[in-house]
């Protein structure tokens, strides 16, 4: 079993920045793709940014590419969210995902994923 506690959002304006962090406690963190994932008002949760349990390998869904960064820190049991020139689109709860032994390098649906947080709010302000 798997604890996920996210933090760091909050209310921004449009351009600003935010970093969230997931800290996991229960299973060897270094078990698991971490993933970032968000659900705006009324729609579908969609993937945001995943990095692979040695960290080697990031990606991020196209809608924020070049503005958001994901990373991790094993020694903490901690993954981030740096998002970067945010707009009003990126408003929504943002939640973090633990896939514990993926089969694939990538992990973007949130079917694969096994434990999530609570989720964080985030609103951009235009």
């Amino acid at each position: 079993q798997v604890q996920l506690v996210e933090s760091g959002g909050g209310l921004v304006q449009a351009g600003g920045s935010l970093r969230l962090s997931c800290v996991a406690s229960g299973r060897t963190f270094t078990s698991y793709t971490m993933g970032w994932f968000r659900q705006g008002a009324g729609k579908e949760r969609e993937f945001v940014a995943g990095i692979s349990r040695s960290g080697g390998t990031k990606y991020n869904a196209d809608s924020v590419k070049g503005r958001f960064t994901i990373s991790r820190d094993d020694a903490k049991n901690t993954v981030y969210l740096q998002m970067n020139s945010l707009k009003p689109e990126d408003t929504a709860v943002y939640y973090c995902a633990a896939d514990f032994a993926p089969l694939a390098a990538t992990v973007i649906r949130t079917a694969d994923y096994d434990y999530w947080g609570q989720g964080t709010q985030v609103t951009v302000s235009s």
